[in-house]
């Protein structure tokens, strides 16, 4: 069998780039590790509160971060214009608020940026979200599948790779299905592929959804 490995980090330097920018010495290293995930974590928890019950899902693509000295920059970027875009201001001031309380941090100060995203189909993040949505609603794998593979064709992607693994329907044996749509030439390193995992809890227990994006070769 195959070894697998993650195709973002196979291709660091390549055609991908790190999330997160900053330098550490080797003693600090894991304690800044830790606050990027408490970042992010903060920020979805944020945006999962706030969200409008009509929009569904969060819509973020991605977070970057980048850190000097006295600052950290946060960069969201977000698929659908929603609260944190339509000029509320004081929503991104209340965000920067509760992150430096989990943060605990007095010398830096913290800047938070919302990038809204061309062609939010064509994120993997955003089709994540919309399958587990369409799962949470009881619509059947094979449609959210086919229907989120439609949305990213939409965004000229030259393939995709849809894989739901766990109890499908609320069978009692767990098993893996997978559609692909074009090419996806994992094995290839100058292929530019976005990919991400999502785990779904539903109330037959935890599905696992991965999505592969084949954007162009370099």
């Amino acid at each position: 069998m195959g070894q697998k490995i993650n195709p973002l980090g196979f291709r660091l330097g390549t055609t991908q780039h790190h999330h997160s920018f900053w330098f550490e010495k080797p003693k600090n290293y894991s304690v800044s590790l830790q606050e990027d995930e408490k970042i992010r974590n903060c920020i979805k928890n944020y945006v999962q509160k706030n969200r409008r019950i009509s929009s569904g899902f969060e819509g973020i693509a991605r977070i970057e971060i980048k850190k000097r000295i006295d600052l950290i920059q946060v960069i969201i970027y977000i698929g659908f214009p929603n609260f944190l875009i339509e000029g509320q201001t004081g929503s991104i001031e209340e965000l920067q608020v509760n992150i430096q309380k989990k943060l605990h941090s007095v010398n830096r100060r913290l800047n938070i940026t919302i990038t809204k995203v061309e062609k939010p189909y064509g994120q993997p993040n955003i089709l994540a979200e919309y399958i587990a949505l369409q799962l949470k609603n009881r619509v059947s794998f094979r449609k959210a599948m086919k229907k989120a593979i439609e949305l990213a064709e939409q965004t000229d992607t030259k393939g995709i790779q849809v894989q739901i693994a766990g109890r499908i329907n609320g069978k009692e044996i767990a098993r893996v299905e997978w559609i692909r749509e074009g090419r996806v030439p994992l094995q290839t390193i100058r292929a530019k592929i976005d990919h991400c995992s999502y785990t779904i809890r539903t109330i037959y227990g935890v599905l696992g959804i991965k999505i592969w994006i084949f954007w162009e070769e370099q």
